[in-house]
């Protein structure tokens, strides 16, 4: 218990998260690319074609990968949102906010993808069906949290404001996911279930698992990203940030007074 305490707080530092950060971006934006580059390549061209839909159904390969993670992202800026208002871990601020704009574009992605899945399937780009409707709003709510976020000056007290209105919001989250289930929708049920016989054959569930899989890799390496520039803008008054740049700052100088040289 105290090797996890002791762990968590070495993680909760700043300067320690920075750098464990940097040293493992570069490795997920390569698994991710080839994962998603793999899937793509077995959804597009060895994964047969749908005995109803034909080929339209391919664009399930990118719509349900990014509609599973509209809802993963905003459990985690939820979840850092409680950590940050009950313990004012500053680390737990940064990362609720730094996953809103990741979550709100996967949810984007989403709708605008549904869209054009729906149009040659319902014969229309929308409609107030309960899910797209869920859906819909779960993308207010992430341009609620980001809005709030930027109209505060102090980041940390804006941080934590927008936490307050992530909270609230988390009540949309099992909605979106249940509401195929709870109202009689156009929108198809789960055929991927975590537990349990999958209604989705095996051809064409490898490469949706190989998205999904890129997708949650994709979302914490721009989450990582996005916490490093972060704290180096919280913290800018520290010494370890003034480390950090002053190296560059006379490399910059070093490379100006070459230039004048020449």
């Amino acid at each position: 218990m105290n090797f996890l305490a002791l762990w968590f707080h070495k993680m909760g530092s700043p300067p320690t998260f920075y750098r464990i950060a940097g040293r493992v971006l570069p490795w997920l934006y390569v698994v991710t690319l080839v994962l998603a580059a793999w899937g793509m390549y077995d959804g597009l061209f060895l994964a047969p074609a749908d005995y109803q839909q034909g080929d339209s159904y391919r664009i399930m390969f990118v719509h349900v990968p990014c509609a599973w993670m509209s809802l993963f992202a905003y459990g985690f800026m939820a979840l850092n949102g409680f950590i940050a208002l009950v313990w004012r871990i500053k680390l737990s601020e940064v990362l609720a906010m730094a996953s809103a704009p990741v979550g709100a574009a996967f949810t984007f992605i989403t709708l605008l993808t549904g869209s054009l899945w729906g149009k040659p399937m319902w014969g229309t780009w929308w409609t107030w069906d309960a899910r797209l409707t869920s859906e819909l709003v779960l993308l207010f709510l992430y341009l609620g949290v980001l809005g709030l976020y930027n109209a505060i000056e102090d980041k940390r007290q804006a941080a934590r404001a927008a936490a307050f209105l992530a909270l609230i919001g988390v009540v949309n989250v099992p909605i979106v996911h249940f509401s195929v289930q709870w109202w009689n929708t156009l929108h198809q049920g789960s055929t991927v279930r975590l537990f349990g016989p999958s209604h989705i054959d095996a051809s064409m569930l490898a490469p949706l698992l190989l998205m999904a899989a890129a997708t949650h890799l994709y979302f914490f390496a721009s989450l990582l990203a996005r916490s490093r520039v972060a704290l180096i803008e919280l913290e800018s008054g520290k010494d370890w940030v003034r480390q950090l740049v002053q190296p560059a700052a006379s490399n910059a100088g070093e490379i100006s007074e070459e230039r004048g040289n020449v």
